[in-house]
Protein backbone atom coordinates (compact mmCIF):
# COMPACT_ATOMS: atom_id res chain seq x y z
CA UNK A 1 0.00 0.00 0.00
CA UNK A 2 2.93 2.73 1.02
CA UNK A 3 4.87 2.14 -2.10
CA UNK A 4 2.03 2.53 -4.09
CA UNK A 5 0.74 5.28 -2.37
CA UNK A 6 4.63 6.75 -2.46
CA UNK A 7 4.64 6.21 -6.59
CA UNK A 8 1.67 8.30 -6.96
CA UNK A 9 2.77 11.12 -4.92
CA UNK A 10 6.12 10.92 -7.10
CA UNK A 11 4.22 11.12 -10.17
CA UNK A 12 2.14 13.96 -9.23
CA UNK A 13 5.10 16.09 -7.79
CA UNK A 14 6.73 15.74 -10.86
CA UNK A 15 3.69 16.58 -13.01
CA UNK A 16 3.53 19.84 -11.46
CA UNK A 17 7.09 20.55 -11.49
CA UNK A 18 7.01 20.02 -14.92
CA UNK A 19 4.31 21.94 -15.73
CA UNK A 20 5.61 24.92 -13.35
CA UNK A 21 9.15 24.74 -15.34
CA UNK A 22 6.99 25.08 -18.68
CA UNK A 23 4.71 27.99 -17.42
CA UNK A 24 8.09 29.81 -15.88
CA UNK A 25 11.14 29.11 -17.70
CA UNK A 26 9.00 29.29 -21.79
CA UNK A 27 12.16 31.02 -23.18
CA UNK A 28 13.74 27.57 -22.18
CA UNK A 29 11.80 26.46 -25.00
CA UNK A 30 13.59 28.73 -27.62
CA UNK A 31 16.93 29.41 -26.09
CA UNK A 32 17.90 26.17 -23.99
CA UNK A 33 19.40 26.27 -20.47
CA UNK A 34 21.51 29.38 -20.86
CA UNK A 35 24.75 30.21 -18.23
CA UNK A 36 27.28 32.89 -17.86
CA UNK A 37 29.76 30.49 -20.11
CA UNK A 38 26.84 30.20 -23.03
CA UNK A 39 25.01 33.47 -23.08
CA UNK A 40 27.70 34.92 -25.73
CA UNK A 41 26.53 32.08 -28.21
CA UNK A 42 22.81 33.83 -28.80
CA UNK A 43 23.50 36.67 -30.84
CA UNK A 44 21.05 38.84 -29.27
CA UNK A 45 21.49 38.35 -25.69
CA UNK A 46 25.36 38.60 -26.53
CA UNK A 47 24.65 42.35 -28.25
CA UNK A 48 22.19 43.61 -24.96
CA UNK A 49 25.37 42.10 -22.72
CA UNK A 50 27.81 44.48 -24.38
CA UNK A 51 25.59 47.29 -24.69
CA UNK A 52 25.00 47.08 -21.29
CA UNK A 53 28.56 46.43 -20.49
CA UNK A 54 29.78 49.90 -22.08
CA UNK A 55 28.59 52.66 -20.00
CA UNK A 56 27.13 55.48 -21.52
CA UNK A 57 25.59 57.78 -19.23
CA UNK A 58 24.10 60.74 -21.08
CA UNK A 59 26.93 63.20 -22.96
CA UNK A 60 29.50 60.15 -22.32
CA UNK A 61 27.75 57.65 -25.78
CA UNK A 62 31.09 57.64 -27.72
CA UNK A 63 32.01 54.31 -26.53
CA UNK A 64 28.73 52.48 -27.03
CA UNK A 65 28.03 54.30 -30.65
CA UNK A 66 31.46 52.79 -31.60
CA UNK A 67 30.97 49.33 -30.90
CA UNK A 68 27.42 49.80 -31.98
CA UNK A 69 28.63 51.02 -35.37
CA UNK A 70 31.23 48.32 -35.90
CA UNK A 71 28.34 45.49 -35.15
CA UNK A 72 26.07 46.97 -37.92
CA UNK A 73 28.78 47.18 -39.97
CA UNK A 74 29.73 43.62 -39.76
CA UNK A 75 26.35 43.13 -40.04
CA UNK A 76 26.03 44.62 -43.56
CA UNK A 77 24.86 48.33 -42.81
CA UNK A 78 26.22 51.20 -43.80
CA UNK A 79 26.05 53.87 -40.69
CA UNK A 80 26.21 57.59 -40.89
CA UNK A 81 27.30 59.14 -38.26
CA UNK A 82 25.92 63.20 -37.15
CA UNK A 83 28.01 64.53 -34.73
CA UNK A 84 26.33 66.32 -31.90
CA UNK A 85 27.29 69.23 -29.64
CA UNK A 86 28.64 67.99 -26.12
CA UNK A 87 26.67 68.15 -22.78
CA UNK A 88 27.45 70.24 -20.22
CA UNK A 89 30.94 71.99 -19.99
CA UNK A 90 33.23 70.67 -22.69
CA UNK A 91 36.76 69.72 -22.01
CA UNK A 92 39.70 69.11 -24.13
CA UNK A 93 39.26 65.07 -23.39
CA UNK A 94 35.44 64.86 -23.79
CA UNK A 95 34.60 61.78 -26.51
CA UNK A 96 32.79 63.33 -29.59
CA UNK A 97 29.16 62.52 -29.55
CA UNK A 98 27.26 60.94 -32.53
CA UNK A 99 23.80 59.96 -33.45
CA UNK A 100 23.87 56.62 -35.62
CA UNK A 101 22.10 56.45 -38.77
CA UNK A 102 22.03 52.68 -40.26
CA UNK A 103 20.62 51.16 -43.50
CA UNK A 104 21.12 47.61 -45.66
CA UNK A 105 24.88 48.37 -47.37
CA UNK A 106 23.94 48.94 -51.00
CA UNK A 107 20.53 50.61 -50.54
CA UNK A 108 19.54 54.28 -51.25
CA UNK A 109 19.82 56.42 -47.97
CA UNK A 110 17.14 58.29 -48.80
CA UNK A 111 14.33 55.36 -49.41
CA UNK A 112 13.70 54.21 -46.06
CA UNK A 113 9.69 54.51 -45.72
CA UNK A 114 9.95 52.65 -42.01
CA UNK A 115 12.28 54.31 -39.17
CA UNK A 116 13.09 52.04 -35.91
CA UNK A 117 14.80 53.93 -33.59
CA UNK A 118 15.72 53.93 -29.70
CA UNK A 119 18.90 56.27 -27.44
CA UNK A 120 21.72 55.49 -26.36
CA UNK A 121 22.25 57.25 -23.54
CA UNK A 122 20.82 56.18 -19.89
CA UNK A 123 20.48 57.94 -16.55
CA UNK A 124 23.08 57.98 -13.98
CA UNK A 125 24.40 55.85 -12.06
CA UNK A 126 26.18 53.52 -13.96
CA UNK A 127 25.28 49.49 -13.04
CA UNK A 128 27.48 46.81 -14.13
CA UNK A 129 25.49 44.01 -15.97
CA UNK A 130 24.71 40.40 -14.26
CA UNK A 131 22.45 37.80 -15.67
CA UNK A 132 20.84 34.80 -13.42
CA UNK A 133 21.02 31.86 -14.96
CA UNK A 134 18.05 30.45 -12.92
CA UNK A 135 15.34 32.93 -12.84
CA UNK A 136 16.42 34.57 -16.75
CA UNK A 137 16.36 37.65 -15.41
CA UNK A 138 18.96 40.75 -16.57
CA UNK A 139 19.82 43.91 -14.41
CA UNK A 140 22.68 46.47 -14.77
CA UNK A 141 21.64 50.13 -15.84
CA UNK A 142 20.24 50.28 -19.30
CA UNK A 143 18.70 46.59 -19.38
CA UNK A 144 15.57 48.02 -19.85
CA UNK A 145 15.74 51.60 -20.47
CA UNK A 146 16.98 51.64 -23.96
CA UNK A 147 19.46 49.27 -24.64
CA UNK A 148 16.82 46.23 -24.75
CA UNK A 149 14.96 48.08 -27.41
CA UNK A 150 18.16 49.12 -29.41
CA UNK A 151 19.01 45.01 -29.11
CA UNK A 152 15.55 43.87 -29.77
CA UNK A 153 15.12 46.23 -32.68
CA UNK A 154 18.86 46.05 -34.54
CA UNK A 155 18.23 42.00 -34.07
CA UNK A 156 14.33 42.09 -35.66
CA UNK A 157 16.03 43.94 -38.24
CA UNK A 158 18.85 41.56 -39.35
CA UNK A 159 16.25 38.86 -39.04
CA UNK A 160 13.87 40.57 -41.51
CA UNK A 161 16.44 41.46 -44.11
CA UNK A 162 18.09 38.40 -44.35
CA UNK A 163 14.94 36.04 -44.55
CA UNK A 164 13.58 38.79 -47.38
CA UNK A 165 10.93 39.82 -45.83
CA UNK A 166 11.36 43.22 -46.62
CA UNK A 167 12.90 44.80 -49.18
CA UNK A 168 16.22 46.22 -47.98
CA UNK A 169 15.59 49.66 -49.19
CA UNK A 170 12.39 49.89 -47.12
CA UNK A 171 14.12 50.09 -43.51
CA UNK A 172 16.39 52.57 -41.62
CA UNK A 173 17.83 52.14 -37.88
CA UNK A 174 18.74 55.54 -36.09
CA UNK A 175 20.46 55.41 -32.52
CA UNK A 176 19.90 59.06 -30.96
CA UNK A 177 22.20 60.23 -27.90
CA UNK A 178 20.70 62.79 -25.57
CA UNK A 179 17.18 61.42 -24.73
CA UNK A 180 17.57 61.68 -21.10
CA UNK A 181 18.80 65.00 -21.11
CA UNK A 182 15.74 66.98 -23.43
CA UNK A 183 16.35 65.05 -26.49
CA UNK A 184 19.21 67.11 -28.19
CA UNK A 185 20.36 63.86 -30.21
CA UNK A 186 16.92 63.46 -32.23
CA UNK A 187 16.29 67.24 -32.27
CA UNK A 188 19.67 67.49 -34.63
CA UNK A 189 18.71 64.70 -36.78
CA UNK A 190 14.89 66.41 -37.13
CA UNK A 191 17.07 69.59 -37.95
CA UNK A 192 19.20 67.90 -40.83
CA UNK A 193 17.79 66.36 -43.89
CA UNK A 194 16.25 63.03 -43.59
CA UNK A 195 13.77 60.90 -45.81
CA UNK A 196 10.05 61.50 -45.28
CA UNK A 197 9.13 58.39 -43.58
CA UNK A 198 5.83 57.01 -43.61
CA UNK A 199 6.57 55.35 -40.09
CA UNK A 200 8.29 55.63 -37.31
CA UNK A 201 8.50 52.81 -34.38
CA UNK A 202 10.32 54.53 -30.90
CA UNK A 203 11.72 52.08 -28.52
CA UNK A 204 11.04 52.31 -24.84
CA UNK A 205 9.85 50.37 -22.16
CA UNK A 206 6.17 49.76 -22.66
CA UNK A 207 5.47 46.20 -21.14
CA UNK A 208 5.37 44.95 -24.71
CA UNK A 209 2.16 46.91 -25.45
CA UNK A 210 1.73 49.89 -27.73
CA UNK A 211 1.38 53.15 -26.52
CA UNK A 212 -1.44 54.82 -27.38
CA UNK A 213 -0.27 58.71 -26.25
CA UNK A 214 1.62 59.75 -23.34
CA UNK A 215 1.81 62.85 -21.12
CA UNK A 216 3.79 66.42 -22.18
CA UNK A 217 6.88 67.50 -20.40
CA UNK A 218 7.92 70.55 -18.89
CA UNK A 219 10.98 71.77 -16.76
CA UNK A 220 11.80 74.83 -14.88
CA UNK A 221 14.15 76.48 -12.21
CA UNK A 222 12.97 78.46 -9.52
CA UNK A 223 15.78 80.61 -7.91
CA UNK A 224 15.94 82.80 -4.97
CA UNK A 225 18.61 85.57 -4.42
CA UNK A 226 19.22 86.76 -0.87
CA UNK A 227 22.10 88.85 0.78
CA UNK A 228 24.75 86.44 2.78
CA UNK A 229 25.68 87.22 6.45
CA UNK A 230 26.74 85.52 9.91
CA UNK A 231 24.17 83.12 11.06
CA UNK A 232 24.07 84.92 14.39
CA UNK A 233 23.24 87.95 12.89
CA UNK A 234 20.44 86.94 10.41
CA UNK A 235 18.77 90.12 9.73
CA UNK A 236 21.85 91.71 8.89
CA UNK A 237 21.17 89.05 5.07
CA UNK A 238 18.28 87.86 3.35
CA UNK A 239 17.88 83.70 3.56
CA UNK A 240 18.05 83.13 0.25
CA UNK A 241 16.26 79.09 1.27
CA UNK A 242 13.73 81.14 3.56
CA UNK A 243 12.75 82.64 0.10
CA UNK A 244 12.19 79.30 -1.80
CA UNK A 245 11.07 77.02 0.06
CA UNK A 246 7.36 78.66 1.25
CA UNK A 247 7.53 78.89 -3.09
CA UNK A 248 7.97 75.12 -3.51
CA UNK A 249 5.24 74.24 -0.58
CA UNK A 250 3.26 76.40 -3.36
CA UNK A 251 4.28 74.44 -6.23
CA UNK A 252 3.64 71.24 -4.24
CA UNK A 253 0.26 71.97 -3.65
CA UNK A 254 -0.79 73.47 -7.26
CA UNK A 255 -3.17 72.41 -9.42
CA UNK A 256 -2.61 71.60 -12.92
CA UNK A 257 -4.63 70.61 -15.62
CA UNK A 258 -5.95 67.13 -15.66
CA UNK A 259 -7.32 64.94 -18.58
CA UNK A 260 -9.94 62.03 -18.35
CA UNK A 261 -6.63 60.10 -20.37
CA UNK A 262 -3.53 60.57 -18.76
CA UNK A 263 -5.24 62.06 -15.23
CA UNK A 264 -3.34 64.89 -13.34
CA UNK A 265 -0.75 66.83 -14.44
CA UNK A 266 1.86 66.07 -11.60
CA UNK A 267 5.48 67.90 -10.64
CA UNK A 268 8.26 66.73 -9.02
CA UNK A 269 10.61 69.10 -7.34
CA UNK A 270 13.42 67.18 -7.87
CA UNK A 271 16.67 68.74 -7.10
CA UNK A 272 16.95 71.66 -4.07
CA UNK A 273 20.23 73.40 -4.09
CA UNK A 274 20.52 76.46 -1.18
CA UNK A 275 23.38 77.81 0.88
CA UNK A 276 27.65 77.06 1.76
CA UNK A 277 27.73 75.87 5.78
CA UNK A 278 25.03 75.89 8.96
CA UNK A 279 26.59 79.03 10.03
CA UNK A 280 26.23 81.37 7.26
CA UNK A 281 22.96 82.83 6.04
CA UNK A 282 22.38 81.67 2.44
CA UNK A 283 22.68 84.34 -0.43
CA UNK A 284 21.34 82.00 -3.17
CA UNK A 285 18.72 78.68 -3.31
CA UNK A 286 17.21 77.32 -6.51
CA UNK A 287 15.59 74.11 -7.27
CA UNK A 288 15.06 72.11 -10.54
CA UNK A 289 11.15 71.10 -11.24
CA UNK A 290 9.60 69.34 -13.53
CA UNK A 291 6.23 68.74 -14.64
CA UNK A 292 4.69 65.96 -16.72
CA UNK A 293 1.92 67.66 -18.47
CA UNK A 294 -1.71 65.43 -18.84
CA UNK A 295 -4.22 68.67 -20.64
CA UNK A 296 -3.46 72.11 -22.68
CA UNK A 297 -0.47 73.52 -24.51
CA UNK A 298 2.39 73.61 -22.18
CA UNK A 299 1.78 77.62 -21.82
CA UNK A 300 -1.41 77.06 -19.84
CA UNK A 301 0.98 75.34 -17.45
CA UNK A 302 3.35 77.59 -17.51
CA UNK A 303 1.37 80.56 -16.43
CA UNK A 304 -0.18 78.80 -13.30
CA UNK A 305 3.16 78.20 -12.20
CA UNK A 306 4.45 81.70 -12.38
CA UNK A 307 1.95 83.02 -11.21
CA UNK A 308 2.07 80.71 -8.57
CA UNK A 309 5.96 81.96 -7.41
CA UNK A 310 5.00 85.22 -7.68
CA UNK A 311 2.33 85.16 -5.30
CA UNK A 312 4.81 83.94 -2.74
CA UNK A 313 7.85 86.76 -3.56
CA UNK A 314 7.99 88.43 -6.85
CA UNK A 315 11.66 88.41 -6.09
CA UNK A 316 11.60 84.88 -7.02
CA UNK A 317 12.64 83.88 -10.56
CA UNK A 318 11.22 81.19 -12.36
CA UNK A 319 13.23 79.78 -15.63
CA UNK A 320 11.65 77.05 -18.45
CA UNK A 321 14.52 74.96 -19.47
CA UNK A 322 12.63 75.29 -22.83
CA UNK A 323 9.36 75.75 -24.45
CA UNK A 324 7.91 72.23 -23.37
CA UNK A 325 5.42 70.40 -25.06
CA UNK A 326 1.96 69.15 -24.43
CA UNK A 327 0.25 65.40 -24.21
CA UNK A 328 1.15 63.75 -27.27
CA UNK A 329 -0.84 61.51 -29.38
CA UNK A 330 0.64 58.41 -30.73
CA UNK A 331 -0.60 55.35 -33.18
CA UNK A 332 -1.84 52.30 -31.75
CA UNK A 333 -3.71 50.81 -34.78
CA UNK A 334 -1.96 47.74 -34.99
CA UNK A 335 -3.95 44.42 -34.45
CA UNK A 336 -3.08 41.72 -31.59
CA UNK A 337 -1.04 44.63 -29.25
CA UNK A 338 -2.31 45.69 -25.53
CA UNK A 339 -2.45 49.38 -25.54
CA UNK A 340 -1.67 52.12 -22.83
CA UNK A 341 -1.02 55.28 -22.07
CA UNK A 342 2.60 56.40 -20.21
CA UNK A 343 4.17 59.07 -18.17
CA UNK A 344 7.23 59.74 -19.04
CA UNK A 345 8.53 61.48 -21.86
CA UNK A 346 10.23 60.25 -25.57
CA UNK A 347 11.94 61.74 -28.17
CA UNK A 348 8.50 62.15 -30.86
CA UNK A 349 7.59 65.09 -30.29
CA UNK A 350 11.56 66.32 -31.59
CA UNK A 351 11.29 64.16 -34.71
CA UNK A 352 9.05 66.32 -37.42
CA UNK A 353 7.12 64.92 -40.10
CA UNK A 354 4.10 63.49 -41.01
CA UNK A 355 4.30 60.13 -40.17
CA UNK A 356 3.00 57.53 -38.07
CA UNK A 357 4.12 56.95 -34.80
CA UNK A 358 4.93 54.37 -32.91
CA UNK A 359 5.81 53.23 -29.25
CA UNK A 360 6.89 50.38 -28.02
CA UNK A 361 9.53 47.90 -25.95
CA UNK A 362 10.66 45.74 -23.54
CA UNK A 363 10.34 45.77 -19.84
CA UNK A 364 8.61 48.02 -16.96
CA UNK A 365 9.40 51.78 -16.93
CA UNK A 366 8.74 50.86 -13.07
CA UNK A 367 11.60 49.10 -13.06
CA UNK A 368 14.08 51.69 -15.40
CA UNK A 369 15.98 54.43 -14.16
CA UNK A 370 16.13 52.41 -10.73
CA UNK A 371 18.74 50.46 -8.82
CA UNK A 372 16.71 47.60 -9.30
CA UNK A 373 16.24 47.80 -12.98
CA UNK A 374 16.11 44.37 -14.63
CA UNK A 375 14.24 42.58 -17.62
CA UNK A 376 13.58 38.94 -18.05
CA UNK A 377 14.89 37.29 -21.17
CA UNK A 378 11.98 35.82 -22.48
CA UNK A 379 10.26 39.54 -22.57
CA UNK A 380 13.94 40.48 -24.66
CA UNK A 381 12.76 37.81 -26.90
CA UNK A 382 9.25 38.92 -27.53
CA UNK A 383 10.29 42.23 -28.29
CA UNK A 384 12.14 41.03 -31.04
CA UNK A 385 8.80 39.82 -32.65
CA UNK A 386 6.78 42.44 -31.64
CA UNK A 387 8.76 44.96 -33.85
CA UNK A 388 8.93 42.95 -36.51
CA UNK A 389 5.28 42.79 -36.80
CA UNK A 390 5.75 46.48 -36.12
CA UNK A 391 7.68 47.28 -39.42
CA UNK A 392 5.88 44.41 -41.45
CA UNK A 393 2.41 46.11 -40.39
CA UNK A 394 3.82 49.97 -41.23
CA UNK A 395 5.01 48.71 -44.46
CA UNK A 396 1.39 47.49 -45.40
CA UNK A 397 0.08 50.76 -44.77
Amino acid sequence: MFPGLLSSLCLAILSVHDAFAGRTFSSQSRLGYIDHGTLNNQPLLSLHRKLVEIPSISGDEHDVGEFLTSYLEAHHFTVEKQRVAPFGRESSNQKPRHNLLAYPSGSPPNASRVLLTSHLDVVPPYIPYTYNSSSHQIAGRGVIDDKACIAAQVTAAISLLSSNAIPPSSLSLLFVVGEEIGGDGMRAFSASPHPAYSAVIFGEPTDLMLAAGHKGNLAFTVSAKGKSAHSGYPWLGKNANSMLIPALLALDNLQLPFSDKYGDSTLNIGKMVGGEAGNVVPASAHADIQVRVAAEKPEVSQELIVNAVKEVDGDLEVDFWSKGYGPVKIDHDVPGFETQTVNYGTDIPWLDGDHKRYLYGPGSILDAHSDHEHLSVEDLEEAVEGYKRLVLAALKK
